[in-house]
């Protein structure tokens, strides 16, 4: 149980302090448990007490810091040639794209804007931009699918 924890919360103190309050609530709670399979009960109740650890913020700062470096790629992305080849469809998607629904589109994904400051710049409504980023988004996924479904007609 420790080992599982610890392979999440990477703190050795922490993971004590999980197992202990695990153990501390089972012992409170034993008269009203009905548990059939000790081992898994335990594993899931672990998984459990460490995604609240995780959720009510307990979780050290360096955990993040240590996930950010795992996912760093030792080339740069945007060197990739498959994401230049997928960055060209969907530029090429979205020119193809009405107007308003272009702006929208290119609003929510380039410049990161929120729905609403959308709206605001557009002078339109949340619903409407709600709306034009969905059908962009259908409009996206079904040129990905028909352009990978050609793709693998030839492999």
């Amino acid at each position: 149980m420790f080992r599982s924890a610890y392979n999440v919360v990477r703190d050795r103190d922490a993971c004590m302090d999980i197992i202990q309050e695990l153990f501390i609530w089972i012992w409170s709670h034993h008269d009203s448990m009905r548990v059939t399979t000790l081992k898994g009960y335990l594993f899931a109740a672990v998984k459990f007490k460490v995604a609240n650890y995780i959720r009510y913020g307990k979780i050290r700062e360096s955990f993040f810091d240590d996930v950010r470096k795992l996912g760093e790629p030792s080339v740069s992305v945007e060197e990739s040639v498959e994401v230049k080849d997928l960055l060209v469809v969907i530029a090429r998607f979205t020119s193809e794209l009405p107007e308003k629904c272009r702006e929208v589109f290119m609003l929510s994904r380039n410049e990161h804007l929120s729905n609403k400051e959308i709206a605001v710049r557009l002078g339109i409504s949340v619903k409407t931009v709600e709306n034009q980023i969905t059908t962009a988004l259908k409009k996206l996924r079904s040129s990905l699918v028909r352009l990978s479904s050609f793709i693998l007609f030839f492999l």
